[in-house]
């Protein structure tokens, strides 16, 4: 009986070997937060190990690192990141771990809107807002993936223009869905402003506070101000973001007599299957967007 098992043991830990070898030569990667991590994922495929920093439904400007993301970094090989401001916290999460290796900003290249914090000009980081400038992001990580790993060209290179073409498709997708609503109709009421991008690429206007209110209350003043401007315009499409306390937005609906229509996503992803990859995120956005613009007036 002995002599039959010895060959299937061997079988079965040569499995092994072989399984824990393919786990062991994976790239690990660390991305900055949710949606980067997903198309990093998506470009690397199983060349690759990705951990995120911030997580689904948090909120990357109020992040603070913590030991337990300096032991991601140091056992990554790439970290990437957007850049344009996102990730103030990099200094700090460096200093308190020991990596030394490459950081990718995947945004190099593109020319950011800019916006108004604090009485300054800032660049405005969201540019997955946009599906155009996200195909420049999936070649800063394919060539990011290549250089840490130059024997999966092929393999990244191919995985990039496969994402390549699925952004095409959804920006097309986006403008058939955006069509039937008249350019005097495409406004839209956040608390923060995340949608610049998305506006600009899709003819929407996005109603804002005139200054950050992730730091502050807005007064009552300011809220009726709102209310009435949003009166004033016919504007029905109001809502929250995933990541951020949504009492402004809430306060200013009340305020004007109107509901919120619901939830958009910013820069993070959600832990619900409404938005778990980029791609749901932005059709998630389109149709609750377009949904609540017919009803303007």
């Amino acid at each position: 009986m002995q002599r039959f098992l010895k060959p299937w043991l061997v079988a079965c830990l040569a499995m092994l070997t072989s399984l824990a070898h393919a786990q062991d030569s994976k790239l690990p990667v660390v991305a900055s937060f949710s949606i980067l991590g997903d198309i990093v994922h998506n470009v690397g495929g199983d060349r690759v190990e990705v951990s995120t920093l911030v997580g689904p439904d948090r909120d990357s400007r109020t992040y603070q690192p913590t030991p337990a993301d300096a032991d991601k970094l140091d056992h990554a090989r790439l970290l990437l990141v957007n850049g344009l401001g996102l990730e103030n916290w990099l200094p700090h999460l460096r200093a308190i771990s020991h990596y030394q290796g490459p950081i990718a900003v995947v945004t190099e290249g593109i020319r950011p809107r800019m916006i108004r914090e604090h009485g300054k000009l800032v660049p405005d980081p969201n540019v997955f807002q946009d599906p155009v400038l996200v195909k420049t992001v999936v070649s800063r990580i394919r060539d990011a993936l290549i250089a840490a790993d130059p024997a999966g060209r092929a393999y990244y290179s191919e995985r990039a223009l496969n994402y390549t073409l699925a952004l095409d498709d959804l920006v097309t997708w986006a403008h058939k869905q955006l069509a039937p609503i008249p350019p005097t109709r495409r406004v839209i009421f956040t608390a923060h402003d995340d949608f610049g991008y998305l506006g600009e690429r899709f003819d929407i206007r996005f109603i804002t506070p005139p200054s950050p209110t992730r730091t502050r209350e807005l007064s009552a003043w300011e809220i009726g101000r709102l209310a009435r401007k949003l009166r004033y315009l016919g504007t029905q499409a109001i809502f929250a973001e995933n990541t951020t306390n949504p009492q402004v937005v809430e306060r200013v609906a009340r305020d004007a007599h109107l509901k919120v229509s619901g939830k958009l996503y910013a820069d993070a992803l959600s832990q619900t299957q409404e938005a778990v990859t980029y791609l749901q995120l932005f059709q998630h956005n389109i149709r609750v967007a377009v949904s609540a613009m017919k009803s303007n007036r």
